[in-house]
C-alpha cells in the first residue's frame, strides 16, 4: 500500500514558540523606539514570512531589514530558553514514522532555524524534509510550499494532509488539494480557524496517528495505481 504523507507547520503546531515570537516582536519595535503592536494583532500574521509581517507597519525596505535584524537578535539569543515541543509531539511523530508515513515541515521560518528548533526539542530525526521561507519565492497561504514538500516526498495530494494552527496553513493546504487538519492545541481556536473550512480539527496531537491510520485506509489506492 502506498504511504500516506503528513505535513506539519512548525510554530504553533509542533513547537510552542509563541512566547518567543511575541517577545522578539516587542524587542524589535522597542529597538526602533516604537510601541509594539498588541500580541493579538501580531498573532494573526504568524505563519507568514517576517518580511511580510513587518511590512504591515512600514513600506520602507531598509526599515523592515532593521526590524528583522533586531527580531533575529532577540530570537537567536533566547531561542533555546523559550522553545518547547507541544505535548505528545514526539510520540505522534514516532508513531507516524514507525508506520512508514513520510513526514515533512512546511514553515515560514528559514530551514536553518527550523532545524535548530526541531533539534532542540528532539524532533529533527523524525522529519524527512523541510520547506522554509528560503526554499522558494512563494509562501503560505499560497499552495506552492505544500506542493514543493509533496514533490520532494513523491506524494500525491489525495494521499496527504497538512496539519497547522493558522488560517494561512489551512488555505495553503486546501489550495494544494490535501486534507487540512486544524491544530487546536496551538494559539488559535476552532472558531478562529473555521473560516478556512479545515477538513478535520483535533484538540490533541495524540489524536493524530489514529486519524492518519483511518485516512490511509480510506484512500488506499486501487491495485496497480
Amino acid at each position: 500500500m502506498a504511504s500516506y504523507t503528513v505535513l506539519f507547520d512548525l510554530d504553533g503546531t509542533l513547537i510552542d514558540s509563541i512566547e518567543l515570537i511575541q517577545r522578539s516582536k516587542s524587542y524589535a519595535f522597542e529597538s526602533r523606539g516604537l510601541a509594539a503592536p498588541p500580541d493579538s494583532e501580531w498573532l494573526a500574521y504568524i505563519g507568514t514570512p517576517l518580511r511580510a509581517m513587518f511590512g504591515h507597519y512600514t513600506g520602507d525596505d531598509a526599515e523592515v531589514d532593521r526590524f528583522i535584524a533586531a527580531y533575529r537578535e532577540y530570537q537567536l539569543e533566547n531561542h533555546d530558553r523559550l522553545v518547547t515541543a507541544y505535548d505528545g509531539a514526539g510520540e505522534a511523530l514516532a508513531a507516524l514514522r514507525g508506520r512508514g508515513h513520510p513526514v515533512g515541515i512546511v514553515t515560514s521560518k528559514s530551514v536553518e532555524l527550523s532545524e535548530r528548533g526541531l533539534a532542540h526539542v528532539g524532533l529533527l530525526g523524525y522529519v524527512d524534509t523541510i520547506v522554509g521561507f528560503d526554499s522558494l519565492e512563494r509562501h503560505k497561504p499560497d499552495p506552492a510550499p505544500v506542493l514543493m514538500a509533496l514533490d520532494r516526498l513523491g506524494a500525491r495530494p489525495d494521499r496527504a494532509m497538512f496539519v497547522g494552527d493558522s488560517l494561512h496553513d489551512m488555505h495553503a493546504g486546501r489550495a494544494a488539494g490535501v486534507a487540512t487538519v486544524a491544530a487546536l492545541w496551538g494559539p488559535f481556536s476552532q472558531a478562529d480557524l473555521a473560516p478556512a473550512r479545515p477538513s478535520y480539527s483535533l484538540g490533541r496531537l495524540a489524536e493524530l496517528p489514529a486519524l492518519v491510520a483511518r485516512l490511509a485506509a480510506e484512500t488506499r489506492p486501487a491495485a496497480g495505481a
